[in-house]
């Protein structure tokens, strides 16, 4: 009897789509195959094979199953549930489980090997190179490991000695080596892995939330889970996601020293060669560890173990464009449909982590002090209405005075502050004029580098004018506020002998430069670091004992209802970069708020108060962890049918105990690269669906073809 094979394509369609199956394909769930659409053949995936019943329409037959490796049931199982949880089409979360695929196979190689003859001329040049050959190898090399010329090798492939192979390379990674020792743990280390052990044990789903005080040596203890995971199963993978590219480099050097192999590296940085062999390695079960960034998650692991999720609470986890979804919550989801073992670690944990460990869901494993003699930095609030910087500067007396004593201890200072470029607006003392890209409500950053105004949201730049453009008055236009740049300067002017640098993601372009940047800094090379959030977590550096945050109220403007929780979260860990070897640390926070409560818990280094008001505060508001959210972004470049639709939208929004809508209002971003943006913002109980809620509004309306409509399940961003 004839089949019919369901094929999911990685577009934004609705479902998969029947095909015939050709006579003797025998297709398998997991298949990639090339599928006509149109007039064009298309890569997709059977996720389905059945008998064709009578009576069924005529359908085009699958055009061929490609010569590629077979996608997990798990992989495919997760790619839908992601689809159906963020109310999206399938075909997104499936284009990045086939991100690898894509990527251009690996040239054939050249091999030589013996052909079992003997040499007429047995010189011993010649018998040296006859048995190096015993392992193929490329004629190049053959030549190195004998020790004689090119010409040696082509006289014995000449003669018949030797013979030519042509094989497609294997993606493979080094076996991590097991035998390796580890850290030494302390007690808290131990007891800790020892739980992980545990649970890895149990070779179910289970989660533990690894909540250890900065420098307390998390890394080591889910390093150690990962070697029982790896002999525990000679097949098992381990993979450990990090929110930013620049942490990848430092924990991939810490997982090859504990292993003593490379693991696989997976982001956006990767060139496309190397992630081919990632993704097939990983098919494979040829590649046991991965260190990669969100989209690491969707690799079709072929015997996944363990999943770690380093600094968990990260906003970075969350992807806002395309396929919008938080790796942290997927992973937990991934390793639920793999029955895996989940570890999510941090300093700071979300809220929503630290409610499920609470409620038992996940269990609480502490790690309460800093490895061996490193102990937390004392933490110290400027009031800045009280010593003011001066004017034109940005770095207070006491700020200034610390450095001074810091740098002639032959210590390091972090200076932070989470905002790129030399100014956050440029204006017109004329006019008032504010500069903002085109098209777009967002004001432009004034790069002094690249003496350029750039827009950090759509990526618009232009050169800084020498007249306004509002009113037309020469050199009229001043910078206002700090960004990186202008602390730099500031520094560079206070300290003209101390060595400065910037490290943003205008000076660190790719995963390479991070890593010489952090080792420099490691190193002693560099007296006064002035960083972003990409200096501000994970980082060891011995010498750093001074950390000043330049505006720790940043976080806490605008309406974001995580903003306290935010800001907690970065300048502990911006803090704790301070002191983590022997000699002591020390941070200083300029604020002009010092009695605003994240300050104040900072100051006393008091998380667990912090976090008990913070919770009781979304518990009355029902808002998460007490309750879920999801907004709708709606787009147009019409003013008048983009507002039509949102109305009908409105009026279509299902009713339901325990949920409320908000909206349609203006976007904080209501325009965006010339479209208009609208935004409702739904709430709902904890025992309510909400994905489901969402998919029975969204099938309810068809937005015009101008209008974009985007969903965001626990949104992150509300602007």
């Amino acid at each position: 009897m004839s089949r019919i094979a369901s094929v999911l394509l990685p577009m934004p369609l609705p479902e998969a789509f029947d095909y015939a199956e050709p006579e003797g394909l025998d297709l398998a769930v997991g298949d990639q195959v090339a599928a006509p659409l149109g007039p064009r053949l298309v890569r997709g995936v059977v996720t389905a094979v059945r008998d064709a019943a009578g009576g069924n329409r005529p359908l085009k037959p699958v055009a061929e199953r490609l010569d590629e490796p077979r996608l997990p049931p798990g992989t495919i199982a997760f790619v839908e549930w992601a689809a159906r949880y963020a109310v999206d089409f399938p075909g997104g979360p499936l284009a990045i489980a086939l991100r690898g695929a894509r990527c251009p196979k690996p040239k054939p190689v050249r091999l030589v090997e013996r052909t079992g003859a003997q040499p007429a001329n047995p010189t011993p040049a010649r018998l040296r190179v006859v048995e190096a050959a015993a392992t193929p190898m490329s004629p190049a090399d053959l030549a190195r490991a004998a020790g004689v010329s090119s010409g040696v090798v082509k006289a014995l492939l000449e003669e018949g000695v030797l013979a030519l192979r042509t094989v497609a390379p294997v993606a493979r990674f080094d076996e991590p080596d097991l035998a390796r020792p580890g850290s030494e743990l302390n007690a808290s280390q131990r007891a800790a892995a020892d739980a992980l052990n545990g649970l890895l044990d149990e070779q179910g789903f289970g989660v533990a939330l690894l909540d250890g005080v900065t420098g307390s040596g998390k890394t080591e203890v889910y390093l150690e889970a990962a070697a029982h995971a790896l002999a525990a199963d000679p097949t098992a993978q381990v993979l450990v996601l990090l929110p930013e590219i620049a942490l990848t480099q430092a924990v991939i050097g810490r997982v090859a020293a504990r292993f003593g192999a490379q693991p696989g590296e997976w982001h956006s940085d990767v060139a496309p060669p190397a992630r081919r062999r990632v993704w097939e390695a990983v098919a494979n079960g040829r590649c046991r560890i991965v260190v990669g960034a969100r989209s690491a998650l969707f690799l079709p692991f072929a015997n996944l173990r363990l999943i770690v999720v380093d600094e968990e609470h990260d906003s970075s986890f969350k992807q806002e464009e395309g396929f919008i979804y938080h790796a942290r919550d997927l992973a937990v989801v991934r390793g639920r449909i793999e029955k895996a073992a989940v570890v999510l670690a941090s300093a700071t944990p979300s809220l929503e982590s630290l409610r499920n460990a609470e409620t038992g869901r996940y269990r609480w494993l502490r790690l309460g002090a800093r490895h061996g003699t490193a102990r937390l930095p004392d933490i110290e609030l400027i009031d800045l209405r009280t010593t003011p910087p001066e004017s034109g500067r940005w770095l207070s007396p006491p700020l200034v005075t610390a450095m001074e004593e810091t740098w002639k201890r032959g210590e390091q200072t972090l200076l932070f502050l989470n905002r790129r470029g030399y100014a956050p607006l440029v204006l017109c003392r004329a006019c008032g004029e504010r500069m903002t890209a085109p098209d777009t409500d967002s004001w432009l950053v004034e790069h002094r580098y690249s003496g350029r105004l750039v827009c950090h949201l759509t990526g618009f730049s232009m050169p800084k004018p020498e007249r306004c453009p509002h009113c037309g008055a020469q050199d009229s236009l001043v910078s206002i506020g700090p960004g990186v740049e202008r602390v730099e300067e500031e520094a560079r002017a206070l300290f003209p002998e101390a060595r400065v640098a910037v490290f943003s993601s205008d000076t660190v372009y790719d995963a390479r430069e991070a890593k010489r940047l952090v080792e420099s800094m490691a190193a002693g090379e560099i007296d006064i670091l002035v960083a972003t959030q990409a200096a501000a977590k994970g980082h060891n550096f011995p010498k750093l004992t001074l950390v000043g945050v330049v505006d720790a109220d940043l976080g806490l403007r605008g309406g974001d209802l995580r903003a306290a929780e935010r800001t907690y979260q970065l300048l502990a860990q911006a803090t704790g970069r301070a002191g983590r070897r022997d000699r002591p640390g020390k941070a200083l926070l300029q604020t002009y708020a010092p009695d605003h409560a994240v300050m104040q818990a900072l100051a006393a280094q008091d998380r667990d108060a912090f976090v008990a008001a913070e919770m009781e505060e979304r518990a009355f508001a029902k808002l998460p962890p007490f309750g879920r959210l999801a907004a709708v972004i709606a787009s147009g470049a019409d003013p008048a049918q983009l507002d039509a639709f949102v109305r009908a939208m409105a009026e279509a929004a299902p009713n339901a105990e325990g949920v409320e809508v908000y909206g349609p209002a203006d976007a904080p971003l209501s325009l965006v690269r010339g479209r208009r943006r609208k935004r409702f913002l739904v709430r709902a109980d904890r025992t309510v669906d909400l994905s489901a809620y969402m998919a029975t509004w969204r099938a309810r309306v068809k937005p015009p073809a101008s209008v974009r409509l985007a969903i965001d399940i626990d949104p992150y961003s509300f602007l």
